[in-house]
């Protein structure tokens, strides 16, 4: 910088140099006047320095792209010659309060041609192939300019919301990428989170009446959403079968012994196991019989076996272990509340039954199944998400030789089955989860996940995902953590990630052309979940009928029943 520039005085359009007598390059050509002018370059961005009066004068644009470029979270592009670049502004500060110059920290987004007819953008692509020069001139963007950028191309998309600050220009996402390469949806409670997830789900429903979705529900929510659009699950009518458990996950549930003893119930549970499940006649003739084989047995063969190994000791004293494990046995087997998965009805070999029923194969129209877990009993609550979850993927590696059923495992409130703390209970699940993210999409397994606390969930399984789709993130570690795991470019966006209003995102990654900020679209009232927030100031004028709906909640609470 010398002190001959003149930030006050930016040429217009119309007095762009002329190019010189034997050159063929045609000048790119703006409808409005430059805003300022490339200071510095760096591999993912630059600093712009930019006339204050220009910015002020644009606010007052009827276009609303062109009255918000210049501002933090908003896109300007740079004239490098030959294309448009164009960048997302990160960071504003003065630069110099009496000349009125601002200084701004921009992210590159990409570059695109100027059609030689009308003026507008074309052919945009993200990245940049050749960078800008020190002294290019830097111009608002139009509306026009972000349908070209954002516009869908002939890849399948859906549409989910509206391109902040426009009030026409459509956000799509890219199906395949999307879901392919796994996705994250963040956002503090009541920011709208589970009305968005609903919308993502109903419109690639729409989209695709054959697909294979499972959604685990951990509070009831989703059943008002997809009622009619999907088949839906909870403890009266879920049926699956204690006997699909692995020996991992029949541990965490018939195991209770911790340090020594824990070692030496799971010997026993795992001898044991392996007798009561070879009795069954699927067992016969299979040469790899393990206790991890989905071979139905009866919970009597088992505790049996418990019994006949106990009367084979020679000291009385060596009983507790045995003991142990029976009894947790019996209590399973006359608690009401286990009776969906330790139901005596459920011994017969439904395997195929159970997998094309929560699986949607065929879909039948109703491509998604909703798993209510909150009738589930919190100390087996991650069992049977492990359980489905690693039905999901087991089922994908024995399908390979047949033609791909892709299916895609949603999970909200993620970080309660894949958290930070690696010492707790419920591993069996965060294991196959963490082997869904890494290596899951090779498969043809998708997974969702959807959570309030990021930075409660297990470091690299974010990462894992192609696609993040960040709502407003009250808390100071969460919005570092989501930055951590952002391509380099978003940077910029994340910085709004605290202003944010309800039902607006930011979404990165491999699912959009370009890191976007979405207004989601209104979503049908049929269609919604139910977890709006009480309205205290009506619901607290209100009264009548006390009395009779305590007796009726009693009444259900001690039959268990919902």
């Amino acid at each position: 910088m010398t002190d001959a520039m003149n930030f006050h005085a930016f040429p217009t359009s119309g007095d762009e140099p002329e190019p010189e007598r034997g050159t063929t390059q045609r000048r790119l050509v703006s409808r409005h006047e430059a805003i300022g002018q490339v200071v510095e370059i760096a591999g993912s961005g630059a600093s712009v320095e930019i006339v204050g009066r220009r910015l002020l004068e644009l606010a007052g644009d009827p276009d609303p792209s062109v009255a918000m470029s210049g501002q933090v979270g908003s896109q300007i592009k740079i004239d490098s010659g030959r294309r448009w670049l164009l960048a997302n502004v990160r960071r504003l500060k003065v630069a110099d309060a009496e000349a009125g110059v601002v200084l701004a920290d921009i992210d590159f987004l990409g570059e695109g041609d100027e059609d030689p007819h009308s003026g507008k953008l074309v052919n945009f692509k993200r990245g940049i192939t050749a960078y800008p020069i020190p002294g290019s001139k830097v111009y608002p963007v139009t509306a026009s300019d972000l349908k070209q950028m954002f516009a869908a191309d002939e890849r399948a998309h859906i549409e989910i919301g509206t391109v902040y600050p426009t009030k026409d220009v459509r956000a799509a996402l890219y199906v395949d990428p999307f879901l392919g390469k796994h996705f994250a949806l963040l956002g503090s409670t009541g920011t709208g989170k589970s009305t968005a997830a609903a919308l993502i789900m109903h419109r690639i429903c729409d989209q695709s009446p054959e697909g294979h979705i499972v959604m685990i529900d951990p509070h009831g929510e989703y059943s008002a959403a997809f009622k009619g659009h999907g088949e839906l699950f909870n403890v009266d009518n879920l049926a699956m079968p204690y006997w699909l458990m692995n020996f991992e996950e029949h541990c965490e549930v018939f195991v209770t012994s911790s340090g020594a003893d824990r070692q030496r119930d799971t010997d026993i549970l795992a001898k044991c196991l392996l007798q009561a499940r070879a009795r069954n006649r699927a067992a016969e003739g299979l040469s790899k019989l393990t206790v991890d084989s989905p071979i139905p047995y009866t919970l009597s063969d088992l505790t049996g076996a418990i019994t006949h190994e106990m009367g084979l000791l020679n000291k009385a004293t060596d009983t507790a272990p045995f003991m142990r494990l029976r009894g947790k046995i019996d209590e399973l087997k006359s608690d009401p509340r286990y009776q969906f998965m330790f139901s005596g009805m459920l011994v017969a070999d439904s395997m195929g039954t159970f997998i094309s029923r929560i699986f949607r194969l065929p879909a039948k129209g109703k491509p998604i199944s909703i798993i209510d877990v909150s009738g589930v009993p919190s100390d087996i609550v991650s069992v049977v998400v492990a359980v489905l979850s690693r039905l999901v993927f087991d089922y994908a590696i024995w399908s390979r030789s047949e033609v791909q059923r892709p299916v895609l495992l949603v999970c909200e409130e993620a970080h309660r089955y894949v958290p930070a703390d690696r010492t707790g209970g419920g591993q069996a699940v965060r294991k196959v989860l963490e082997r869904i993210a890494k290596e899951g999409r090779k498969y043809g397994v998708s997974l969702g996940l959807i959570t309030q606390r990021p930075s409660d969930l297990a470091e690299g399984v974010l990462s894992q995902c192609g696609t993040i789709i960040a709502m407003r993130l009250n808390n100071d570690r969460d919005q570092q953590f989501v930055k951590s795991a952002m391509p380099e470019g978003s940077r910029g966006f994340l910085d709004v990630i605290p202003a944010l209003r309800n039902r607006e995102c930011i979404v990165c990654g491999e699912g959009v052309s370009i890191p976007i900020r979405v207004a989601f679209d209104d979503l049908e009232r049929d269609r919604r979940p139910a977890s709006s927030d009480p309205l205290f100031s009506e619901l607290w004028r209100q009264s009548g009928e006390e009395e009779a709906m305590v007796a009726r909640v009693v009444k259900r609470w001690r039959a268990q029943g919902r």
